[in-house]
């Protein structure tokens, strides 16, 4: 048995791998010790044999124990194996250093190291290499050798980027070593990797994603469709398939990128082409990690539904919908604050239509940017009055614009949740409701929870209880930790009554 501490007995890897399950793709991979390469248990190739199958929960084990990636199946597009337990401390501290070197937003600026990952999670180096080792069978050094290897695999496969930008883009200082580091693990040359086609244009460049099922194209198409702000966003069916387009801003080593992005969902092989405007290029491993919790690719159905199946059995493929911008969905639940769904739609159009930036798209659809932060930094009361936006909401709106514009706080999958909900909260207008939701779809927590979401009692049925958040809590204890999950679930009405 390899050291990976794998969940999974090794006849059920091989027989996930024989059935070719989607439901295990990126909880395992196969080394093949006839063949040197390793692959996804999705992989089309003819099954090898048991005895020459070695098994790993990660990419980083497989390549250190002397595996080169498929071309085929393509490793890299294996949704992320994303790790949230309530076991004991070594367990969850590794899986959340392995979350924060899976994160290109945790490190701002700097490059990631174990020094750095140490003081983040608040412990010793020496700690945090034990731990890791002891729990992934490679230090972080090595994960993260993988990771930025596997993303520079991806670049050389679906664009047309310049190997020197590849090089960069994927975190290595000089071609030199990478080169030196791509030759010594794959025992190619960068270039080989290029497959025909792979190009920028005015029509963008196309990588593919991968996810676990079930999941319900539908209800994520829904609920974004309800939510929908013109000329930013646009949900649409072409040829039986779920296409998500929109205009997006990010910032990254001090440049702003715009652009735009499309993601048309392919349900038969469980992923998602994503389109993405050549002007991105540049921040490409950073627009696919987003659009990865935008869609949650990477969750687990397997572990979440072993919990919240019983309670919620008709929300088994459901997911939470996250978002591309943190900071522009912090704002959109400020002015969805008391008031439906289909007037914070109103008042977020009004603010697009006369705040927003215009850009130029192939798709008539998508015209304007969501106003920027440091555009509602300095908006004035006049201007937010109106549009229809409270003195309340002025005030909360604006705090946000400056406090992501100043830096002040980080909006998305790498911030620290604790540290930002309560940064959060010390903001005008910014109450516990409002920070949970947006821990829960720009921070990617899984164990948010509203407590005091009027639609979240009546779905639970305590809305007539004399302090119905309160009841709500005392619930959702045996929903831990996957919280955010059971919301949506009971959003959705897909609890089991009296569950």
């Amino acid at each position: 048995m390899n050291p990976s501490n794998t969940p999974l007995a090794d006849d059920a890897c091989y027989l996930a791998l024989k059935a070719r399950d989607a439901r295990f793709d990126g909880n395992f991979f196969t080394g093949v010790t006839s063949t040197g390469i390793y692959c996804r248990p999705v992989c089309s190739v003819k099954t090898p044999k048991r005895e020459n199958c070695r098994f790993f929960v990660h990419a980083a084990q497989a390549e250190n124990a002397g595996f080169r990636p498929c071309l085929r199946c393509r490793p890299e597009l294996a949704p992320h194996s994303v790790a949230w337990s309530i076991q004991d401390a070594s367990y969850i501290l590794a899986h959340q250093a392995a979350r924060l070197l899976d994160e290109p937003e945790a490190w701002l600026d700097a490059a990631p190291s174990v020094e750095l990952l140490a003081a983040r999670l608040g412990v010793s180096d020496r700690h945090v290499r034990r731990i890791f080792e002891s729990q992934f069978g490679v230090s972080p050094l090595q994960y993260l050798q993988t990771r930025r290897l596997l993303t520079a695999k991806q670049l050389l496969a679906d664009t047309a980027l310049p190997i020197t930008q590849v090089a960069l883009i994927s975190g290595y200082a000089s071609v030199r070593r990478f080169n030196a580091a791509f030759v010594g693990h794959y025992g190619l040359n960068p270039t080989q990797l290029r497959r025909q086609g792979a190009s920028g244009s005015d029509t963008g460049i196309t990588v593919r994603l991968g996810y676990r099922p079930p999941y319900d194209v539908a209800a994520m198409a829904a609920f974004f469709r309800k939510r929908q702000i013109n000329a930013i966003e646009f949900i649409a069916n072409s040829a039986g398939a779920t296409g998500v387009g929109r205009t997006f801003r990010v910032e990254s080593g001090g440049k702003v990128h715009v652009g735009w992005i499309h993601a048309t969902f392919d349900e038969g092989h469980s992923h998602v082409a994503l389109r993405i405007s050549d002007s991105l290029r540049e921040v490409l491993p950073l627009v696919i990690r987003r659009l990865r919790a935008m869609l949650d690719l990477d969750a687990d159905p397997q572990a979440i539904n072993a919990v919240l199946h019983n309670s919620f059995p008709g929300g088994d493929g459901l997911r939470v919908p996250g978002a591309m911008d943190g900071y522009e969905l912090a704002v959109r639940a400020v002015l969805g604050q008391q008031i439906t769904v289909a007037a914070a739609r109103t008042l977020a159009q009004r603010m697009v239509d006369k705040l927003g930036e215009p850009i130029e798209t192939p798709w008539p659809e998508l015209t304007r940017l969501f106003p920027s932060a440091a555009v509602l930094a300095q908006a004035s009361g006049d201007t937010l009055g109106q549009l229809g936006i409270v003195k309340q909401r002025q005030a909360a709106i604006v705090g946000i614009a400056k406090a992501v514009a100043e830096k002040r706080v980080q909006l998305h999958g790498g911030a620290d949740v604790n540290a930002t909900i309560a940064t959060l909260k010390e903001l005008p207008g910014i109450g516990d409701w409002t920070a949970q939701y947006i821990a829960m779809r720009a921070l990617r927590w899984p164990d948010a929870f509203p407590a005091g979401d009027v639609a979240l009692h009546k779905a639970l049925g305590v809305q007539g209880k004399k302090n119905p958040a309160k009841e709500a809590e005392l619930a959702s204890v045996a929903w831990k930790p996957w919280r955010s999950y059971a919301v949506i679930r009971a959003w959705g009405g897909a609890m089991q009554p009296g569950g």
